[in-house]
């Protein structure tokens, strides 16, 4: 192995601007450098809802509802609530936005119902994922206990 001293230079500019080196790969006999992403938890968690709402609205889910539960739950930063026609459509909805989570660097989310259809709860780490059918939808309503205030927050005011 070797390496010029105008790559010592490029690799120590990106070590002193801040970015951790996650590898240095060999290409012939010229190294690169690959920069390890400094993304915080809140921008990872961000990028994720962004992910899952574009994902869903692409598969054509219905009634799209999200909410910020950072400081009312240790579990996730977001909650996303939507609902699909029939049984099958919740089904593609959750292998859709599962493909979409993988191929954009998320790693393997955890997913329970999907074989029933009527309830899928998809857990990607900072965002939870509830996919219904509306009847089942309506009958657990499930936004509005996450929605309403804190106790705290009404007698306060």
């Amino acid at each position: 192995m070797w390496c010029t001293e105008s790559l010592r230079h490029r690799i120590w500019l990106v070590i002193s601007r801040g970015k951790q080196l996650t590898t240095v790969h060999t290409k012939g006999r010229a190294f690169s450098a690959i920069p390890k992403s400094m993304e915080s938890g809140v921008d990872a968690a961000r990028r994720a809802l962004g992910t899952v709402l574009a994902s869903v609205e692409d598969s054509k889910a219905e009634d799209i509802v999200y909410l910020n539960i950072a400081g009312k739950s240790a579990l996730a930063d977001y909650m996303v609530v939507v609902s699909g026609r029939s049984n099958r459509h919740v089904s593609a909805i959750c292998e859709h936005l599962m493909s979409d989570m993988k191929d954009e660097g998320f790693g393997h989310s955890r997913i329970e119902g999907l074989e029933n259809g009527d309830w899928v709860v998809i857990d990607s780490g900072d965002v939870i994922i509830h996919v219904f059918r509306p009847e089942v939808r309506a009958f657990y309503n499930i936004e509005k206990m996450w929605a309403a205030p804190d106790i705290e927050e009404e007698t306060l005011h």
